[in-house]
């Protein structure tokens, strides 16, 4: 009889039982039953007989037998006791032949609890199975809106479709990601091949990220899996030595510790002070900068700008463009600029960065959400490049992004429009659903509301398929337009801001605009003065500077009356000052829900992810599947529908 393993079982017992304790947790079983009156619950589903894997099981159904076991499932009663005896037996009937009967168990909340069969996962989980056959019941918590419900939720109909079970994420959306990324329609079924396949995939890169040391990272293997499967793809997945995933995976290492859920990520919000200067270090300056170019006289910093098509055919190229000329101008005894555009593609990504190594760059801006992907690989390849791309909400150990709190500025002209408008109608025209425009067009609907309770802003969307933007706004007797803030030198009679809809020579009001050039200058200043390295290696660093940096603005045309400029003014004033809050008090969406409350303001990561309108905005936020086709590449990689749709 193995009595010596129960021994062995019992210490790990004792381990986790004083190690629960020491951390004030509970040290037993979890008890389902315990659990289930705090939840409420829709109903059951009888999986049938199904793969349990062993670390999902968390506890027991009843508290029956539950304190027999510590937390991790191992034996805590005597070594003298009947159930020492049956368990010992058991574990040597494993060892000989192995065990075959099945349990009986619940699923809650993908945690698995049994109902009979209590011994059998304890003598498997010490002897390190994998999982173990069950008759499975699945109790379905309520829908609700949180994250763990929706991602929940998702699980379900995955599981339906796939019949996989070993896979699991923090953030809604991930297993439509998932299904995308491995080549599958999430409303597809699998074979028993498919599941075979990947199985055995997610079940080494799991093995592996374990051996790292994962577990010490508060995200799943699961989303570990779907960013590594973004970077490196399925396809060969299967067949991959481990050394070559053990080496992929140690160059994704930064990257997984700086996801959001890990949380060493820095949203930084305003620009770093420079530090003051004593006069001693004032007066040694310019021998300092003289003795530098006597040793080096040809050392510039190699700055590369790396462009979505070009400044004559995309006015957000055109925008940047600008500002790489501002900086280039104002720098140029100490920067080289070089500049790679016409880029469409990853591949074409991918070379145009290879060309900026070669020319000598160590700092790149690749100024699109686009090119988040070829950034984060050639950050993986070239780690002392700093790279720095153009968009939001995206985590990386490898890179940096920047954007602009562009709400401030549209709320500055949302109140102009509201003071301006006769009809009490106002226009507004939407570019992409992608993280950030939603808070742009709240807070601009939201300007309007502050002079102007009675107006309507009706919303439509350039990237809606059969959006008739001119019809729209007749029917509704729109007065004011707020069309798109950037122009092009081959589209300059474009008209762009916010603009009189009655004027057909122009009408120019004014316009949120983007100062692209104070950024670069600000940050090419902090790596020429070494401040740059100041931050963890594994800190993903998202810059998202508004108004009082100088990188977001409002102008406005001399057709606006003296006083209602200086109203502006005065907000703007306010905004910079950091005495008024955009997104602050009551807050209804379309529905009349209290979307919040109260004299504080919304987090800037709510901000980043909003997903809904305030209520006196007429129109949507258009479906994934109403979108054009040159829309959908954006919104793969910014989009803030998350669990919303599935972008097949």
């Amino acid at each position: 009889m193995a009595v010596n393993e129960y021994s062995r079982a019992r210490k790990l017992a004792q381990k986790a039982f004083k190690q629960a304790l020491s951390e004030e947790k509970y040290p037993y079983l979890r008890v389902l039953d315990e659990l289930l009156p705090f939840a409420k619950t829709v109903g059951e589903n009888d999986l049938g007989l199904i793969e349990i894997p062993i670390e999902l099981i968390v506890g027991t159904k009843t508290a029956g037998r539950t304190k027999a076991f510590a937390c991790n499932f191992m034996p805590l009663l005597d070594e003298e006791s009947e159930f020492a005896q049956k368990w010992s037996f058991l574990c040597e009937s494993h060892i000989n032949e192995g065990i075959r009967d099945p349990v009986i168990a619940c699923e809650f909340m993908n945690s698995y609890y049994i109902i009979e069969g209590n011994k059998r996962v304890s003598v498997l989980k010490y002897s390190g199975a994998v999982s173990v056959l069950g008759y499975v019941t699945r109790i379905i918590p309520a829908p609700g809106d949180s994250l763990e419900i929706k991602v929940y939720y998702e699980f379900m109909d995955f599981f339906r479709n796939s019949g996989i079970n070993t896979i699991y994420f923090t953030r809604p959306g991930s297993f439509k990601a998932l299904c995308r990324l491995v080549g599958k329609k999430f409303s597809d079924s699998w074979t028993a091949e498919e599941r075979e396949i990947f199985s055995s995939s997610l079940l080494h890169f799991t093995e592996l990220y374990k051996e790292k040391g994962g577990m010490k990272i508060s995200i799943t293997p699961g989303d570990a899996f779907l960013f590594y499967l973004n970077v490196y793809g399925y396809d060969g997945m299967v067949d991959k030595s481990y050394e070559t995933l053990r080496r992929e995976l140690a160059s994704l290492w930064k990257d997984l510790e700086a996801l959001p859920q890990a949380g060493n990520v820095s949203l930084v919000m305003q620009p770093e002070r420079e530090p003051e200067k004593n006069l001693i270090q004032k007066l040694a300056e310019p021998e300092a900068a003289i003795l530098k170019r006597l040793i080096a006289p040809d050392t510039k910093l190699h700055v590369g700008f790396l462009y979505y098509r070009t400044a004559e055919t995309s006015g957000w190229t055109y925008s940047h463009d600008l500002g790489r000329s501002y900086v280039e101008d104002n720098m140029k005894d100490r920067i080289a600029v070089f500049v790679y555009d016409g880029i469409e593609t990853d591949e074409q990504c991918l070379l145009a960065i290879e060309a900026a190594v070669h020319d000598g760059c160590t700092v790149l801006f690749t100024t699109s959400p686009r090119f988040l992907g070829p950034s984060l690989k050639a950050g993986m390849k070239y780690p002392q490049l700093k790279i720095l791309n153009c968009s939001l909400n995206s985590y990386s150990g490898h890179l940096r992004t920047y954007y602009g709190r562009l709400y401030e500025a549209k709320y500055l002209v949302g109140m102009l429009a509201g003071i301006l408008t006769d009809t009490n109608q106002i226009g507004y025209i939407a570019d992409f659903p992608i993280f950030g425009t939603p808070a742009s067009i709240n807070a601009f609907a939201l300007g309007v509301k502050t002079v102007n309770p009675v107006a309507t802003v009706h919303l439509a969307w350039a990237s809606e398929k059969g959006c008739d933007v001119n019809r729209l706004f007749t029917e509704a007797g729109v007065s004011h337009v707020s069309g798109r803030d950037m122009i092009t030198p081959l589209h300059s009679r474009r008209r762009y801001g916010l603009y009189d809809l009655a004027n057909e020579t122009g009408g120019i009001v004014a316009s949120a605009i983007w100062h692209w050039g104070k950024f670069y200058q600000r940050i090419l200043q902090t790596i020429l003065n070494g401040s740059w390295s100041r931050s963890p290696a594994s800190l993903s660093i998202n810059y998202w500077w508004g108004i009082s940096s100088g990188m977001i603005d409002m102008i406005a045309s001399k057709s606006v009356p003296e006083r209602t400029i200086k109203l502006i003014e005065l907000v703007k004033k306010q905004i910079i000052n950091d005495e008024f809050q955009i997104f602050s008090g009551e807050l209804y969406d379309q529905a009349g829900t209290k979307r919040h409350t109260g004299s504080d303001f919304l987090a800037p990561e709510t901000l980043i992810r909003m997903d809904w309108l305030v209520d006196n905005i007429s129109g949507h936020i258009p479906a994934v599947e109403s979108l054009i086709d040159e829309a959908i590449p954006m919104v793969r990689i910014q989009g803030i529908y998350g669990d919303k749709n599935d972008l097949e």
